[in-house]
């Protein structure tokens, strides 16, 4: 399996964007709220395995944040389930949201990163990886390839 992954995308570049969401592995929505030297930030992912929980694998959509208060942790738990469901379950500085609705489109991440950039004040820095993506795919998906990283181990 070919893997590629793109970085360092804004919200509006990905919402612009068109792919097959078939072929998307992973995303990563992470907020960073200014000053950055204060690390506090809010990261939004999904993994199409599911995330890891203990020895189970969760699917659904999950967040990890860092530096925010309680409140806040609360506000963004219920900012996600208010708009893809799932029971929640958490585990450290991370909150799964098991069963959730799944969103694979550029232009569903690209309103979620948005949304969140609006709600928390937070600046939207978005990772995504595909599998298989052919290089015709990667050229019409209107992503750059500046942003694009090598994934060691590709064959």
């Amino acid at each position: 399996m070919t893997r590629h992954r793109y970085w360092k995308i804004t919200a509006d570049e990905i919402f612009k964007s068109e792919y097959d969401p078939g072929k998307v592995i992973n995303w990563e929505i992470k907020g960073v709220r200014a000053p950055e030297d204060q690390a506090i930030f809010i990261g939004v992912f999904l993994y199409r395995g599911g995330t890891p929980h203990n020895y189970d694998s969760i699917k659904g959509i999950s967040f990890y944040y860092n530096n925010i208060k309680r409140s806040e942790v609360d506000e963004v738990t219920k900012f996600l389930k208010d708009k893809f469901g799932g029971s929640e379950k958490e585990k450290g500085e991370r909150t799964m949201l098991q069963d959730s609705k799944e969103i694979y489109t550029g232009k569903e991440i690209g309103q979620l990163a948005k949304d969140m950039e609006a709600k928390f004040n937070l600046k939207a820095i978005i990772s995504i990886e595909f599998k298989d993506i052919l290089e015709e795919e990667r050229k019409k998906s209107g992503l750059a390839d500046a942003k694009l990283l090598p994934i060691p181990g590709n064959k």
